[in-house]
């Protein structure tokens, strides 16, 4: 096989779900052209995967907010030329959606997705040539690499490879924070924040708090303010915001992207889940981690407390 072409465009976490699929479409394809159709926002997060060969970026958000205007158009021409612009060999749209479909029959190559009963969307199936069928009510990292090995002719292996290689620890050991994320009902209240990082820092760790909207950067500076010691980190690209993460000694948050990243660099980690199910969303990884809480099941800090304990003592 020459050349692969993968679509997965979006959120962070659904993008870092796809690269154990990726490391292994390279193992069992060494010479193959890989190609990855993301969102431009991801662009940079994407490049860090050795792996891809071919990044091309996509701007439907930003398309949809600009959707009369000359220029939308012309940006969407633009992309759909550089999408045709390489035949592959296999198309294998991993996201599953109406929209990534739509994208992946631009391409030129044979399409593959899942079958109608195993989609999020099962319109979306009409669009490929090869369907197959995966079971719902698994991990979003083995969905996507039990499609993939359907699509492109392995078995996945039992160990999840990322792709992510951790370059060290800092000298100075710190943990990140991340408080921020999609959903209000994902959120941990703040005095739980404060008191973990009031914790983390009589152990002797730095307390770092990235942030990707004003609302939560408001609350970084409130959480700082409370936790002796702590510093809010300026805005980054995400590639910049990855190195932060690969280097920490621990890393603590809700269900956000940003956790499943640390879950790639096999940083030990808490993740702190309220609204969700962990065992579909949750980080899966080879490094440590501790899930504390659950979908109905409301944790303090003190079992954080507790999990850090047990992961920074290891």
């Amino acid at each position: 096989m020459d050349s692969l072409l993968f679509v997965k465009t979006s959120s962070l976490g659904d993008v870092v779900h796809n690269m154990p699929a990726v490391t292994e479409a390279r193992r069992r394809w060494p010479d193959a052209h890989i190609g990855w159709v993301v969102e431009e926002a991801f662009l940079p997060l994407v490049r860090l995967h050795p792996g891809v060969n071919e990044v091309i970026a996509v701007a439907t958000r930003r398309w949809r907010r600009g959707v009369l205007s000359p220029s939308t158009w012309q940006d969407v021409a633009t992309f759909r030329s550089v999408l045709r612009g390489r035949r592959y060999d296999r198309v294998v749209d991993t996201q599953g959606l109406f929209r990534s479909a739509l994208i992946a029959a631009q391409a030129q190559g044979e399409r593959h997705g899942y079958d109608r009963r195993s989609i999020r969307e099962p319109v979306a199936s009409w669009f490929y040539d090869v369907r197959h069928a995966v079971a719902k009510d698994q991990h979003a990292v083995l969905r996507n690499r039990a499609l993939a090995g359907l699509s492109l002719d392995f078995v996945p292996s039992e160990v999840i490879d990322y792709g992510l290689s951790r370059q060290g620890v800092s000298s100075s050991p710190y943990a990140v924070l991340l408080h921020g994320t999609s959903r209000a009902d994902k959120e941990w209240r703040e005095s739980n924040w404060i008191g973990l990082g009031q914790a983390l820092r009589r152990r002797g760790l730095g307390v770092l708090l990235p942030w990707g909207t004003e609302a939560e950067r408001v609350r970084s500076e409130r959480l700082a303010g409370a936790i002796k010691g702590a510093e809010v980190l300026p805005r980054r690209p995400l590639d910049e915001t990855a190195q932060v993460i690969a280097n920490a000694s621990l890393v603590v948050g809700v269900d956000t992207g940003l956790l499943h990243l640390a879950a790639a660099y096999a940083v030990p980690l808490i993740g702190v889940f309220i609204a969700t199910d962990p065992k579909l969303t949750g980080p899966i990884g080879s490094g440590p981690i501790e899930i504390v809480g659950g979908k109905g099941d409301y944790p303090g800090y003190a079992r954080a407390e507790e999990a850090a304990e047990r992961l920074l003592t290891a």
